[in-house]
């Protein structure tokens, strides 16, 4: 059987403090052209966002060390990332947080608990845009 010629895969970055969530987005998400990388603070996240590519940026809003708004304004001022779609994944479900997580530079934002299918469409969404 022929294999078509695969591009470079499509990254991902979950930052997540909570375990559970981080693995259960890490296998819905990751298939042979999909690769997710996981980081567990709001720092380690900063790091790894900042020095390796990624498609796109799931970031809790309550994390230790730094928190995901810090984060996510820290990644839209540097030039290197300033540009990766960032969604916010997490139970901060009031209108004003999501108005302030879209301030901070937010691209999209998804409510714990999240349906499978909604991180799905959105990967599925942001590869087809990729090319």
């Amino acid at each position: 059987m022929l294999r078509r010629a695969m591009g470079p895969p499509f990254r991902i970055l979950v930052v997540e403090d909570e375990p559970v969530i981080r693995e259960l987005v890490r296998s819905m998400l990751s298939d042979g052209e999909v690769e997710v990388e996981c980081a567990a603070t709001g720092a380690e996240g900063l790091k790894l966002a900042r020095t390796t590519s990624f498609d796109l940026i799931l970031l809790d809003v309550v994390l230790p060390q730094l928190d995901g708004i810090t984060v996510c304004r820290m990644l839209r001022a540097d030039p290197s990332t300033a540009k990766v779609p960032l969604h916010m994944l997490t139970a901060k479900a009031k209108k004003s947080d999501v108005e302030v997580a879209m301030k901070a530079g937010a691209d999209g934002y998804i409510h714990k608990p999240f349906r499978g299918a909604e991180l799905m469409d959105l990967v599925a969404t942001l590869r087809a845009a990729k090319g």
